[in-house]
């Protein structure tokens, strides 16, 4: 189990290996980023999007949360913090390509699947209430394909559903669906199998899920 303290000795690891390898890539990135992909990541720590993907500092813009969930757009005062992250990835970074990485037994979904959060008061529970609420419709619709809603088949199902609304809500903001529409910006819905490793792409065309070989 990794401490803090941990953390600090794989930073002193980090400053005297990997800083001194990409010295040159880390004084340039001092200088700016231009990531050309965004990545919406759950916050799951068995789901890190630069290990999946193999990426450097500075190659990709991530934002990771509970189920890895884009809310719809809307304009209602509150924080948005992924509505901002969304904002500045496509309107000021010009990101090109966005992917919505899903992933196996994802902690949330199964929250969402088995409403274990209903009615619990912010604090306890309602907090992750209220934001797997955007799920309530992927659960009527996992519900009608599954007598069994704590099996396998499910929670994977679940999980599915989960990458769908999310590209689903993306495309509510309308400098996204401007950017689409014009081919300037690329929506990818993504699912990574913790149990073997493998990476399955959403195919839109026929609303199924392919392992990447």
């Amino acid at each position: 189990m990794v401490r803090f303290e941990d953390m600090i000795n794989g930073y002193r690891r980090f400053r005297s290996g990997a800083w001194q390898s990409y010295h040159e890539r880390w004084e340039a990135l001092a200088h700016g980023q231009k990531p050309k992909v965004m990545v919406i990541a759950c916050s799951d720590s068995r789901v890190e999007p630069t290990n999946i993907f193999d990426t450097h500092p500075g190659e990709i813009f991530v934002v990771r949360n509970v189920a890895a969930l884009v809310p719809p757009f809307e304009t209602t005062p509150g924080l948005h913090g992924v509505s901002a992250a969304l904002e500045f990835a496509v309107q000021v970074l010009g990101v090109s390509q966005i992917v919505v990485l899903g992933h196996g037994s994802c902690g949330g979904c199964q929250a969402a699947l088995s409403q274990g959060f209903k009615d619990a008061p912010p604090g306890e529970g309602g907090f992750i209430a209220n934001w797997i609420q955007m799920l309530d419709d992927a659960r009527e619709r996992v519900a009608g394909r599954h007598a069994d809603l704590e099996g396998k088949a499910a929670q994977r199902d679940m999980e599915f559903e989960a990458v769908k609304v999310s590209l689903e809500n993306l495309r509510t903001f309308p400098c996204i669906k401007t950017k689409e529409a014009k081919g300037n910006l690329t929506l990818h819905g993504a699912f990574f199998a913790i149990h073997d490793g493998i990476l399955h792409l959403l195919d839109e065309a026929t609303d199924e899920f392919s392992p990447v070989h």
